[in-house]
């Protein structure tokens, strides 16, 4: 999903020459962007970029740890390889950059003097590492990992794996290592936590004595309305509650001076849709308060400022992203909001000393680039020129466009506008459909690499409609919360009035429109073709079609009966009226379905069921199921090959 680099030198001939439109291949050679960190002092920034390796017998991605000052010059890329290093960070001096790599054949943990040299390998975890963390005094790396049996491989070998379903989960307990080797040149590694508990997330204290996790009682997806927040003493290991409530607790930070420890909370019970508030423990006395809202209700909170006053976090804003400031007493206040295009949240780090912001940076017609803002004030400065050097090729216009639902709600979307686009002239148009349902469309760049080739379309005389419905993220709790118990209601009335205004306004062709969607846009694409025969191609890309099914047989069986009031066999009704399979027998348009054949979120069976009910009753259809693949596909030839699966179904029955 994020934009990926092809190295031209293992690629076949064609792709290496200078393209004159936008096609898949030429997506693959924007490079994606991830966590951008700046240094202590702020001096320096760290930031991972990501290309992806298309050979005869790979199809991967990798990605690679660059460096430069704060004022982006001396740019140096610090780590090389067939294999990925991520998860940079600094040592409080300055002089080391840590990371995680598996170049060893196992993921574990290095580090590499900023001067310069050979990285140097800290952990030698025979298990599965998980992430890490450096104390802020520099002597101890804590990172999470699991164990597997000492007789797992004796039994694959004598044929004896059976699993029994929910015994022996897979918890990542904490362990610690020192940074430094002892007289012997050994680094002896001890168990912090038991195990008997899912450590999600941790963080160090400032004085190093103390680690904040999150735990939950399994790595179930299904299980994160059941995690709590405590603290285990390093020196002892002694764990304290801090939070073991019926609500969600996650993302905890301490204050620079100690005093505080935030975290956010979810409503009791956890709703699938989320609304998070920021949580503050005063720590010598344990009381805590809850602060005030945000506008989404969804932080994602980012550390302290250096004065511990202010807390900061990040949030969507519609289709944009903003950065805040919750102080310790009083509403949030603004720091940082794009004009146009967004912020990546998760690759958004805030350096120890809570000065610098780093933050990788795009917009539709820009690709990512990784910037780094002081909190005291300017603008961002560019590091990276991970895709300056790329041909500029004409791109379609995006911009965001509202308009009213049925009952009168205000529903926006994004609106890409065919390259050369001429007002007064009627296009094709697709309409794309986000996945989630809390999924958001954002001004993310058109020409990325991903399941749905924005650019492509545009350059082949396609408009392109992705809006956000009821039901999507950024725009508010009630918002967001609209679509339960209306799966197929409202939403989509808000998806089909967008193609009315679209229609009204001369832009879109009423007779050469498609339908395409992920995941909940694979149900709600599902849903469309069983109301509708406007549509002349429909692409559904794992999606739910049953929703019975789905539940009993997806790693998130919680998920439906919080949306839909309760269990399926107690919901029977509302289970099936909102299900697209109750409805097949509606369907004309061709219909072509995606799927990961490891896919445990939504099941392949749930792609089979559908398009069985379509093939039996005649509907044009095919069926492509990816091996090795999880929800969201990862390998860049599969990747590649659904661009253009559904460039070519459309091409067929809507042109």
């Amino acid at each position: 999903m994020r934009g990926v680099l092809l190295c031209a030198v293992l690629l076949p001939a064609a792709w290496a020459q200078a393209p004159v439109a936008w096609t898949p291949e030429f997506s693959f050679q924007f490079k994606g962007v991830g966590a951008v960190i700046p240094s202590p002092d702020g001096s320096r920034v760290a930031w991972t970029q990501t290309e992806s390796v298309i050979e005869p017998e790979r199809s991967e991605t990798v990605t690679q740890i660059f460096l430069a000052s704060a004022d982006g010059s001396h740019r140096v890329q610090l780590t090389r390889g067939d294999k990925s290093s991520s998860a940079p960070s600094f040592s409080a001096d300055g002089r080391y950059l840590y990371f995680q790599s598996s170049r060893s054949g196992k993921m574990n943990v290095y580090r590499i003097l900023i001067a310069g040299g050979e990285a140097e390998m800290l952990t030698d975890f025979k298990g599965n590492l998980g992430s890490y963390k450096l104390s802020p005094d520099d002597k101890t790396v804590a990172f999470t990992g699991y164990e597997p049996p000492s007789d797992e491989e004796k039994n694959k070998k004598e044929k004896r794996d059976w699993r029994v379903v929910d015994s022996n989960p897979a918890n990542m307990a904490i362990y610690l290592i020192p940074t430094e080797a002892n007289q012997d040149g050994k680094r002896p590694q001890r168990k912090l936590s038991d195990g008997k508990r899912h450590v999600e997330a941790f963080v160090w204290s400032p004085d190093s004595r103390a680690i904040a996790f999150v735990h939950q009682p399994t790595p179930s997806a299904d299980d994160w309305p059941k995690s709590d927040l405590a603290e285990i003493d390093v020196a002892s290991g002694t764990v304290k509650p801090i939070a073991a409530t019926n609500a969600a607790e996650r993302d905890p930070v301490y204050s620079p001076d100690g005093k505080y420890l935030a975290y956010a909370k979810s409503s009791d019970p956890p709703r699938w849709a989320t609304d998070d508030r920021i949580v503050l423990v005063t720590r010598s006395s344990n009381e805590s308060r809850t602060l005030p809202a945000s506008y989404d209700e969804q932080p994602n909170l980012l550390g302290f400022t250096a004065d511990s006053s202010r807390l900061v976090f990040i949030e969507a804003k519609h289709t944009r992203t903003a950065i805040y400031a919750m102080p310790v007493d009083g509403p949030p206040q603004t720091i940082f909001e794009t004009s146009k295009g967004v912020i990546g949240a998760g690759g958004t780090h805030l350096n120890a000393a809570g000065t610098y912001l780093g933050m990788p940076m795009e917009s539709t017609d820009e690709p990512p680039e990784a910037y780094v803002l002081k909190l005291s004030g300017g603008a961002p400065v560019r590091l990276s020129r991970a895709n300056t050097d790329l041909p500029k090729l004409p791109l379609g216009k995006t911009e965001p466009i509202k308009w009213k639902s049925k009952d009168g709600l205000e529903i926006e979307g994004l609106l890409t506008y065919p390259v050369d686009y001429q007002s007064g002239k009627r296009y094709p148009l697709i309409l794309n459909i986000h996945g989630g349902p809390t999924g958001i469309f954002s001004e993310t760049f058109t020409g990325r690499s991903g399941l749905y080739p924005i650019a492509v379309f545009a350059a082949r005389g396609y408009a392109v409609l992705r809006p956000n419905p009821r039901g999507s993220g950024g725009y508010g709790r009630t918002f967001r919360f609209a679509n339960y118990n209306d799966w197929g209601g409202k939403d989509y009335e808000d998806n089909q009035t967008g193609i009315d205004h679209l229609i009204s306004i001369g832009i879109a062709d009423p007779d050469k429109l498609a339908v395409m969607g992920w995941s909940y846009g694979g149900f709600m694409t599902s849903w469309t073709i069983t109301q509708t025969h406007r549509f002349k191609a429909a692409v559904i890309g794992a999606g739910v079609t049953d929703l019975w099914s789905f539940t009993g047989t997806a790693d998130i069986p919680g998920f439906l009966p919080d949306y839909f009031g309760g269990e399926p066999w107690t919901q029977f009704e509302n289970f099936q009226k909102h299900s697209p399979i109750t409805y097949v027998k509606n369907v004309t348009t061709p219909t072509l379905v995606l799927h990961g054949e490891a896919d445990v979120r939504v099941p392949t069976s749930q792609g089979y069921e559908y398009y069985h009910a379509l093939k039996r009753q005649g509907v044009t259809a095919k069926m492509v199921v990816y091996p090795r693949q999880p929800h969201g596909p990862t390998e860049p030839k599969f990747i590649l090959d659904i661009m253009q699966r559904h460039l070519d179904w459309v091409d067929k029955y809507v042109r």
